[in-house]
């Protein structure tokens, strides 16, 4: 077994926020917003990692970013983005949604389905500051697709695994890794879904299905670079 350092934080120790009135429940993996940490504050580049639920007709009114990448992965329902450039999509199970706000954008979220919305938002803080905001959809990402941020300082891996399937947990400084379905065995932890791992140096590491699962996997190489 390879020993490496990392941690595990369990779905329910996350921070509960959103707004259940309108609709909207969010569970945050790393401080943000009215909920400060100042221990829990990025991993490498990750900035957040929000589970959101929106009900229908529920959402996120026009609100403004800048200096952050945000990729969105949709787990059930369709998310509804309209950005300041003119961006108007639909985003599906199966796709990966960035935006990039450069120097400044702005957006908003809903659920205009008649189902319940599910998605994870990630959050990274780019290796450099300002520029034009940038969006893009891949649509139907397949098993083992990955897909880059930076140059390749921040590649996001999805695995989609059956019941004793084992996958490669990529080699790299940081790698977060979160489980968006069913469960699995990281270096003898037990994840299950919604939970996730932070691993330093992961060299030689594998994930290993319990049964159906499928999880993402954050490679990342580089820290943000400030100033």
């Amino acid at each position: 077994m390879t020993h490496v350092q990392r941690s595990v934080q369990r779905a329910g120790e996350r921070f509960r926020g959103g707004d259940p009135d309108a609709g909207i429940e969010t569970w945050h993996a790393f401080s943000f917003s009215g909920f400060y940490d100042p221990d829990n504050v990025r991993f490498g580049p990750l900035a957040a990692c929000n589970e959101e639920r929106l009900a229908p007709g529920a959402g996120f009114a026009e609100h403004p970013h800048r200096d952050v990448e945000l990729v969105t992965w949709v787990v059930e329902g369709e998310l509804t983005h309209e950005d300041s450039t003119g961006h108007v999509e639909v985003v599906r199970p199966g796709d990966v949604q960035r935006l990039s706000a450069g120097a400044g954008v702005r957006h908003s979220e809903r659920n205009e389905g008649a189902e319940p919305l599910r998605f994870v938002q990630m959050w990274l803080t780019p290796s450099e500051y300002g520029g034009e905001p940038s969006y893009e959809v891949v649509r139907g990402v397949a098993d083992g697709t990955p897909y880059a941020l930076a140059g390749g300082e921040a590649v996001l891996h999805v695995r989609r695994l059956g019941a004793a399937e084992r996958s490669a947990v990529p080699d790299a400084p940081w790698v977060y890794v979160h489980v968006i379905r069913g469960a699995v065995r990281l270096d003898g932890d037990l994840l299950e879904e919604g939970d996730a791992a932070r691993v330093l140096d992961s060299a030689r590491l594998t994930v290993e299905a319990v049964g159906p699962a499928e999880l993402l996997m954050w490679e990342m190489h580089a820290e943000p670079h400030f100033g």
